[in-house]
């Protein structure tokens, strides 16, 4: 109190150990910081995070469930399976959540390594070593207390008796203050090899999290190429025109290879049945591939595996024929038909 009002004398640590509290102070701070915050990057949900928090105090594993990505998958996958896999659409919807799936897995997997590579001795340092250095830190602060209260006392001895006395008071906590200085520096300085170790948990860290983007980037990949094989009128968004911009697409290569892809089947409907079929002035039955919904009252709408009959009108687009079903009309793209002999 004395300290505070300015009425005491304090004994100043040297500057040499004052460095050494201040590093210590400033890595306890970052170190929770970038620990609280990578737990928010691998676990967004705060809820989920105190229920983690929660089976862990009580030794308990947390029951496993499914996260966003293999949620996401499973959706995808029942929907798919609901509008029928032999559909386009549903097709690609089950391609599509079994990658998301397998993204959920590598999701996982980065939590858990992550967990045990970076977290956990970023924890053991909080919890551990700095609580050490915060308990020999507050024995110190009061080593020094009973220096300086010593010293005060021996500042008012009057008596010589009480002079002596207090001359030995003061040899005995100074001893002391010293002692428990050496220890707490001797601790300090082992955050310098706590930086190292945590510099190897961060490329660890990071090796992890190359793992992990790789693994996603290479599942796209490969189910970029899946949908590839789809007809390239599937890739498009049938309530666009024809002349619709392709720049405004976010994955132009999937279309590029998708076009450079299609069904052996629609290439030879192009290269041979079709280019006959709008030469002559007759009509052809054809096998419907995949479902398609008419984007507008001139095309016909489609389901996979029905059959309709075909035929051309002069000046017609390339990519379209016309489609009669019963009373029906309208425009078909040909890379949905099979012609039939």
């Amino acid at each position: 109190t004395e300290e505070k009002l300015g009425q005491a004398e304090k004994t100043e640590l040297d500057a040499h150990l004052e460095n050494l509290l201040s590093k210590a102070e400033c890595t306890k701070l970052w170190t929770e910081k970038i620990m609280k915050q990578t737990e928010v990057l691998l676990q967004p949900n705060p809820n989920a995070r105190i229920e983690e928090f929660v089976y862990e105090k009580l030794d308990r594993k947390a029951p496993s469930r499914m996260n966003n990505p293999e949620l996401l998958g499973q959706y995808m996958i029942d929907a798919g399976n609901e509008f029928g896999p032999g559909t386009a659409y549903g097709n690609a919807l089950i391609k599509c959540g079994e990658t998301q799936k397998r993204i959920g897995t590598a999701d996982r997997e980065l939590i858990q390594t992550s967990a045990i590579n970076f977290l956990t001795p970023l924890r053991n340092f909080i919890e551990g070593d700095y609580k050490t250095i915060a308990k020999e830190r507050k024995l110190l602060q009061n080593k020094r207390l009973d220096l300086d209260a010593a010293k005060t006392r021996l500042k008012k001895a009057k008596v010589a008796e009480a002079r002596a006395a207090s001359e030995q008071e003061v040899r005995i906590t100074q001893s002391e203050f010293d002692r428990q200085a050496e220890i707490t520096r001797l601790l300090l300085e082992g955050i310098s090899s706590t930086h190292a170790h945590h510099l190897r948990c961060l490329n660890d860290f990071v090796e992890a999290q190359m793992t992990y983007y790789a693994q996603c980037y290479q599942y796209m990949l490969d189910l970029q190429k899946q949908l590839g094989s789809f007809p390239s009128t599937f890739l498009s968004n049938n309530n666009q025109s024809s002349s619709a911009p392709v720049q405004n697409i976010s994955a132009p290569s999937v279309l590029a290879s998708a076009s450079a892809s299609l069904p052996s089947v629609s290439n030879s409907i192009v290269t041979s049945g079709i280019s006959e079929l709008k030469s002559s002035s007759g009509s052809r039955k054809a096998r419907v591939l995949y479902d398609y919904d008419a984007a507008n009252s001139t095309e016909l709408s489609l389901l996979a595996d029905e059959v309709i009959t075909v035929y051309s009108i002069p000046g017609m687009d390339s990519d379209w024929l016309m489609g009669e079903r019963g009373n029906q009309k309208g425009k078909v793209p040909i890379t949905y038909l099979e012609l039939l002999n």
